[in-house]
């Protein structure tokens, strides 16, 4: 089979370099493959299996299974070379490009059909339908595509291409085809209304998806942009009437994973009878963003970062979400779940297990998420007097009064949910032993970021303490990796300030993304949405993963709801409750995001 024609996409280097968007018929499973398939499922549902060798961000030509793709001698067949927008070359005979594609959208006639459920809800119009504008704009998704709008709301297709149409943009440096592009883009767009656990309407979108894709053969994408109490629902509807029938069949989930470890254990089972784990892609978009993917990247690609990955040099680690606005109505539905449910147990603990875990066998998806679980299950278990807890309450700041959390109209009168939310946790494995890693989450204080810092050990009998006094603190190396806003990576270190003294200053080596690359960072939405229509699952969180991480947070949880803990409450727009501060002295740490020195840069 010949290579899907995805040249110009900038965004994933695989679909540039001819990587697969599905299995060949004749390729060999593997064995992580084989383990992952769910045999209840129906065949009808079922997908082909998918083996990746070479993940598609190595630039490299992922040949299925390592099984040659040709058996033609290379003096017999002239290996064109491809290149790639980073200046690298690619060599690829077209036999071998055709078996990693497995399929070719225009010779054999495929085709992807992308059905948003829920299409009328504000993340489907803020994210979804700009993420895959932008894809196509970059010309990522294949020739072959049409995107289906699913909700109860009674529109058109005109109405659905209105409403999308007011929330798309172009990227910064390519303005200039914008509206022909957007125009495009929109013709593709389409909408059924239906109940999203009505069989009968699944049926009646299938007939219309069927007269999109015509003789083609048909692949199709489900993403679920709706309440997980009609998850289970909908993805009956979707297998028994919309399925594909010649082609593979996948389904995002968006978070909450339910509220606990039994309310999660129960959707994934109810999701088990009619998907395999395969076709399961539990998206939490932290893990889609440019610095989390980064971090692996400048971890296992510098031998100047991995020996000091551990214990022996590091003397904590702090994982940062602060948001500078309240629930803003949202409040109803934040009350059900609270910080710790909606950032901690999710965002902040993939991030952490990302940085933490062992170097992966391979960069395939099944070895680092196999490491990644590895570091949740080997978590001592959150205790109480480890985690502060706080609400915040209204405060009036420049003749202006934000009001308090209890005061949105949405949330109970008297609730307990807190806002905030700081916890201590610790690795017991040989790497981290005795490493404190902070996890800091809340709402409306006075700053807006999302950040990993990681603070060194004293430098021993070092000869210029008395520079720095008896606070050792501001002689300590940190690394911090910002996430958002304002993307960077920068390491802090001690120098001489010029002159004929000896005064010494902290300062920063700083790669700062704008200032560094011309090009506008793709959103998170954007590489994951990519991810899925390729079946690439190294983002996507593995049943197992969701399971170690709510054993982690369930006991503590409960034990929070039980005992109806107070939140400690912290003005609107502070840097949040003081109880923070104590339980980062009782580990012997200081906040990175505290100190006085904490300006624009840092």
């Amino acid at each position: 089979m010949a290579a899907i024609p995805y040249s110009n996409c900038p965004t994933s280097s695989s679909i540039c370099s001819n990587s697969y968007l599905a299995p060949s018929p004749s390729s060999s499973l593997s064995a992580n493959s084989r383990r992952a398939r769910v045999f209840s499922v129906s065949k009808k549902f079922r997908p082909q299996m998918i083996s990746h060798d070479s993940p598609r961000y190595w630039n490299v030509l992922n040949v299925q299974d390592g099984s040659v793709a040709t058996a033609e001698s290379p003096l017999a067949t002239e290996t064109p070379l491809i290149k790639l927008k980073d200046g690298l070359t690619l060599s690829t005979s077209a036999n071998e490009s055709s078996e990693a594609a497995g399929f070719d959208i225009k010779e054999t006639g495929s085709s992807v059909s992308i059905t948003v459920v829920g299409a009328s809800g504000d993340l489907a119009k803020k994210k979804i339908f700009p993420a895959l504008f932008a894809l196509y704009y970059e010309d990522c998704l294949p020739e072959h595509f049409t995107v289906f709008g699913y909700a109860r709301s009674k529109m058109t297709d005109e109405d659905l291409r209105n409403m999308v149409s007011k929330t798309l943009t172009c990227r910064i440096d390519k303005r200039e085809n914008c509206s022909e592009k957007m125009e495009q883009f929109l013709k593709r767009c389409f909408y059924h209304s239906g109940q999203y656990d009505s069989e009968e309407n699944f049926s009646e979108l299938d007939k219309k998806l069927k007269e999109h894709e015509g003789d083609r053969a048909s692949n199709r994408l489900f993403y679920l942009s709706i309440p997980p109490n009609i998850f289970i629902d909908s993805v009956r509807c979707a297998s028994t009437s919309a399925s594909s029938s010649k082609g593979w069949t996948r389904v995002i989930v968006e978070k909450p994973f339910g509220r606990d470890s039994e309310s999660s254990a129960a959707l994934t089972s109810g999701l088990k009878q009619y998907l395999g784990e395969d076709q399961i892609f539990r998206i939490d978009h932290y893990l889609g963003k440019e610095l989390v993917e980064n971090l692996s990247v400048l971890r296992f690609s510098n031998l100047i970062f991995e020996p000091l990955w551990s214990r022996q040099y590091i003397r904590n680690v702090q994982f940062i979400f602060s948001e500078d606005f309240g629930t803003e109505g949202r409040g109803g539905y934040f009350d059900n779940y609270g910080i710790i449910r909606d950032i901690m147990q999710n965002h902040l603990l993939q991030i952490l297990a990302l940085f933490a875990m062992e170097t992966p066998v391979s960069l395939d998806a099944e070895d680092i998420r196999n490491e990644k679980v590895k570091v949740l299950r080997s978590m001592k278990p959150l205790q109480l007097e480890n985690v502060v807890i706080g609400q915040y309450k209204s405060h009036v700041k420049g003749g202006v009064t934000y009001p308090a959390y209890t005061d949105d109209k949405t949330v109970p009168k008297g609730s307990l949910t807190p806002t905030f939310a700081a916890a201590a946790l610790f690795i017991n494995n040989a790497r981290w032993d005795g490493v404190p890693f902070l996890m800091k989450a809340g709402k409306a204080l006075h700053t807006k970021r999302a950040e990993i810092r990681v603070q060194f050990r004293h430098v021993p009998g070092n000869l210029y303490s008395r520079s720095f006094g008896t606070d050792l603190d501001r002689a300590t190396n940190e690394l911090v990796i910002r996430v958002q806003p304002d993307e960077a990576i920068y390491l802090k270190i001690n120098n001489k300030v010029p002159g004929l003294g000896m005064r010494l200053d902290r300062s920063n080596l700083n790669l700062h993304y704008a200032a560094r690359y011309a090009k506008e960072i793709p959103d998170a939405y954007e590489r994951l949405l990519l991810d899925a229509i390729e079946g690439e699952r190294r983002l996507f969180i593995r049943s197992d993963e969701l399971d170690a991480a709510w054993s982690l947070f369930t006991p503590l949880l409960k034990e929070l709801e039980e005992k109806k803990i107070v939140p400690e409450f912290y003005p609107y727009g502070s840097r949040g409750p003081v109880g923070a501060h104590y339980l980062a002295a009782r580990h012997n740490v200081r906040w990175g995001d505290m100190s006085a020195e904490h300006t624009k840069d840092d």
